[in-house]
């Protein structure tokens, strides 16, 4: 059977409660696929990735549970395979069809609150770098691309390594908005970062799961595993 590994950047300070949640959503995507077993690894958890990278065949595929195909998946992740030549795919921030899947569980949020897009702020809280351009220009290019499927009243991006703030984006909204996390696990960003910024803004709005966890995206990373070797 066909094997695929999820990696995540996972939590240096503190790895084995990262490592677990990732194992747990693997899992999930495991149920969902279609003749492909899945498993995961962070690239904080020492050994973790190394153990695992040795065990796969040499048909297998990783699938980098990033939101940006920056150093980790490029750099990073290559070189820790230690001359195994394993697929590395795009990670999930770059797939074509996530504006989509985003844009359908936004919908299903304003739908349960009985909110007009038109009406409804969203704030997307995302990571940045102080060093690179491209995590927050691949943030950049998302929110366009979601602005042409669905239409909010405005659309701010804040980031938590590089201006504008979350604080600075999140300010001065009414309790008609939205928070998406723009990030592809929970972590420190997301469990302390994110809703400190939204703190100091005084946000009054919804604080939505982190993009890796919205309805369907285990589905259609489950979808996109099975079609890779279906169709080879």
């Amino acid at each position: 059977m066909p094997y695929a590994l999820i990696v995540a950047h996972g939590q240096p300070s503190d790895p084995i409660p990262a490592e677990q949640a990732l194992a747990a959503y693997a899992a999930e995507v495991d149920a969902l696929c279609d003749g492909v077993t899945v498993r995961s690894a962070t690239l904080a958890a020492p050994g973790v990735f190394e153990q695992r990278v040795s065990e796969l065949p040499d048909d297998a595929v990783i699938y980098p549970l990033f939101m940006a195909k920056g150093w980790f998946v490029t750099g990073a992740l290559p070189k820790r395979l230690a001359g195994r030549n394993l697929r590395i795919l795009d990670p999930l921030g770059v797939d074509a069809d996530l504006p989509g899947l985003v844009a359908a569980a936004l919908r299903d949020t304003l739908n349960k609150n009985q909110w007009i897009s038109e009406e409804t702020d969203l704030v997307l809280a995302a990571h940045g770098s102080g060093r690179s351009r491209n995590p927050s220009a691949v943030a950049r290019a998302f929110a366009t691309d979601l602005a042409q499927l669905l239409s909010f009243k405005s659309i701010r991006l804040g980031f938590v390594e590089e201006p504008p703030s979350i604080a600075e984006a999140a300010a001065g909204l009414s309790a008609q908005a939205l928070c998406l996390p723009y990030f592809a696990c929970h972590g420190g960003h997301v469990l302390e970062d994110v809703p400190q910024e939204l703190n100091e803004a005084a946000f009054q709005g919804q604080v939505m799961p982190v993009v890796g966890e919205l309805p369907r995206i285990k589905h259609h990373i489950a979808t996109t595993l099975s079609r890779l070797f279906h169709e080879t």
